[in-house]
């Protein structure tokens, strides 16, 4: 859900299991990226997203996936395969973080969130100007950056379970309605919906249903 001054997610939007699994990110001033382009400052309306923060997207989720599918080759036929997750470096957004993978977990079968140790992916907390964002390595390592500023200015809840929705493998629709909650900020600050939409809910439930198959076979192989 990135802040009107994110633009340039690029390597940034796709999720960063850099932590959960390895190094982890300078928190209080976020990993460092490419500045953002003032023609972001208009606000979220303004920005559609690009097929390089769509690359990104489905770089982190593909890089969740991997590190789920290693975990779980031992035992193939699980019908829902869990993600487990680590807020440990996020106290403040604790609650949450709690509520959104309560959220996801009511919304979707295929998939189930969990806190704890050995996490496929890891929340952080700091300040940035590019607002909350979800960010990988390509390397099976990543993590949630959750920005102060922007998690006062819009909705916590709505923001950590759109970032938590890049970590479950969908896009951002900036452009979409506040029943949508992958337009994250599109629909400015007064939007509070914090639920996925039905067709975010299948998409979701399809990637993990079709996908886990595939990333099994090929940790397997």
């Amino acid at each position: 859900m990135r802040h009107p001054r994110t633009v340039l997610m690029s390597a940034v939007a796709g999720l960063g299991l850099a932590v959960a699994l390895g190094a982890s990110p300078a928190v209080a001033t976020a990993p460092a990226h490419s500045a953002p382009s003032t023609s972001a400052t208009n606000g979220y309306a303004a920005y559609a997203g690009s097929s390089e923060n769509a690359a990104a997207n489905q770089a982190f989720f593909e890089a969740v996936m991997k590190s789920v599918a290693e975990k779980r080759a031992a035992v193939p036929g699980a019908q829902a395969v869990t993600v487990v997750y680590s807020a440990a470096q996020a106290p403040s957004f604790r609650s949450q973080i709690a509520s959104s993978a309560s959220i996801w977990n009511s919304s979707v079968g295929n998939v189930k969130l969990q806190e704890g140790s050995n996490a496929d992916f890891v929340y952080y907390e700091g300040n940035d100007a590019r607002g909350s964002y979800a960010s990988t390595d390509g390397h099976g390592r990543g993590y949630v950056f959750l920005d102060y500023a922007q998690n006062q200015q819009y909705d916590s809840t709505r923001v950590t379970t759109h970032e938590t929705g890049h970590v479950l493998g969908l896009p951002d629709h900036y452009s979409g309605p506040c029943s949508e909650l992958m337009s994250g900020g599109g629909p400015g600050p007064s939007c509070t919906n914090a639920y996925p939409d039905a067709t975010e809910r299948s998409r979701v439930n399809s990637l993990w249903q079709n996908g886990i198959a595939a990333a099994l076979a090929r940790a397997g192989s």
